[in-house]
């Protein structure tokens, strides 16, 4: 259970609404679960950390020859970085994360016999484990209740209205506050599929399932002026604005924006 904030501000839906909502999108997504391949806990916990600014199906690409070599925390605790880190290169941030997978192996080596602890506690004072992957590791691989709050997630649920916030520690206490314990992990699922699928950063609303109930369709995208093409502007964060004569505005720019394209065009030497 996340720790409660003072003062969080208030969904745009209640618990009901929530509830209803979540209902149709576990229907659009049916079976959703974690697309990482894992058959344990550890590997489940070296996969979600390689998985960061990475997507899930690189990542599913390395772990298999990773896992061959570094069968549990004992053997990875083994490794040195000079040796991990060209295993692990096309995930990105690769010596960042090497050192990370060292250092959380060796301290599940020390603090809890090589097995992977079943708290969020314990989780997150390993090296390189932050409460969403902890979360993803809880709900999918040890049976602890738990909710993953990614981008994604955070999207999705704050332009439905079940969620508002940019911390994930609150929106995940407010989905938490809305849903039973056993529909944590596989709520968090679907949101991520769904902004995978469907609510992406340019939203396909004519495919959600939810679209009626969304309150950024009804307040940014159902109010969108029409293109040429007669369709509603989709996938833009806020409707596109206009001028007194109906033409498109000029584009604003930032003092840091015009300050650049100075010194590109050498005003500023």
């Amino acid at each position: 259970m996340p720790p409660k904030a003072a003062k969080t501000p208030k969904p745009a839906k209640n618990t009901q609404q929530t509830r209803r909502i979540m209902r149709a999108l576990e229907a659009q997504h049916p079976g959703a679960d974690t697309e990482l391949h894992y058959t344990s806990p550890y590997e489940l916990l070296v996969a979600t950390i390689l998985s960061a600014q990475c997507t899930d199906e690189r990542v599913n690409q390395v772990t298999p020859a990773l896992f061959k070599r570094y069968p549990d925390a004992r053997a990875l605790a083994r490794a040195t970085t000079a040796e991990l880190e060209p295993q692990i290169q096309s995930t990105g941030f690769f010596r960042m994360k090497s050192k990370a997978l060292i250092g959380m192996a060796q301290a599940v080596v020390e603090r809890h016999g090589g097995q992977i602890p079943a708290s969020m506690e314990a989780l997150t004072a390993l090296p390189g484990v932050g409460r969403k992957t902890a979360n993803v590791v809880l709900g999918h691989a040890l049976g602890v209740p738990g909710l993953p709050v990614d981008r994604h997630v955070l999207r999705v649920a704050n332009r439905i209205g079940i969620a508002r916030s940019d911390e994930p520690v609150i929106v995940e206490q407010q989905l938490t506050s809305a849903l039973p314990p056993d529909e944590w992990t596989r709520a968090s699922d679907t949101l991520i599929l769904h902004g995978r699928r469907i609510c992406k950063p340019r939203p396909l609303c004519d495919k959600c399932a939810v679209r009626d109930d969304c309150e950024y369709y009804r307040k940014v995208v159902a109010r969108a002026p029409a293109t040429r093409t007669g369709r509603r502007s989709q996938g833009k964060d806020t409707p596109r604005s206009h001028g007194s004569h109906g033409g498109p505005r000029k584009r604003q720019t930032s003092p840091t924006d015009r300050a650049q394209r100075r010194k590109r065009r050498g005003e500023d030497n």
